[in-house]
């Protein structure tokens, strides 16, 4: 089987809802295909912490790093899910869904760091081989999204720049107060 291609443009403002912008601007690289294999290699990181340390929360309302870890999953799955759907050049309106209530019934907190990273990894594995066997022509297709138009390529430098967005957090708020946490 051919594979798609390996530097996929960059998607423009009109492929995908403003609010996503924030995720596609964090996003410079030109190689998303580097730039997912990259990111799944930064959160290998998260491998070395107990159990105990990824159920910190920085704030009592905040979620676990082992809760946002899951999220950032739940978030790879529904998008590539979107993609996928799109590609095929599915038309059905795609439904929203409430992050919060995914975390909240998620079984994160029950489950090994270890566990969680496999899934992860495995999470990522399935996305970057749906999306480097696209056909060049599903890159481009739109469909609907939470009510919002969206192409496959803008899916996937979202999906990229939700991890970066999350793994930034990660670094700013949770490590640093961990840090002080454990003094």
């Amino acid at each position: 089987m051919t594979s798609g291609p390996q530097t996929i443009a960059r998607p423009s403002q009109t492929e995908h809802s403003p609010y996503y912008s924030r995720y596609v601007s964090l996003v410079p690289e030109t190689d998303i295909f580097t730039t997912l294999q990259k990111q799944a290699e930064d959160m290998e990181s998260l491998r070395g912490l107990s159990d105990e340390e990824a159920c910190f929360r920085y704030a009592p309302d905040k979620w676990s790093i082992k809760q946002v870890l899951g999220h950032v999953m739940d978030t790879e799955r529904i998008f590539a899910y979107r993609a996928l759907r799109i590609a095929r050049a599915d038309q059905t309106p795609l439904a929203g869904f409430e992050q919060d209530d995914y975390v909240r019934n998620g079984p994160f907190e029950r489950v090994s760091m270890t566990e969680l990273m496999n899934e992860y990894v495995a999470i990522r594995n399935a996305t970057v081989s749906l999306f480097r066997h696209l056909s060049p022509e599903a890159w481009s297709r739109r469909g609907l999204a939470n009510n919002n138009e969206v192409t496959v390529r803008a899916l996937l430098y979202i999906i990229a720049g939700h991890e970066r967005h999350h793994r930034q957090i990660l670094k700013e708020k949770y490590f640093p107060a961990m840090a002080t946490a454990s003094r």
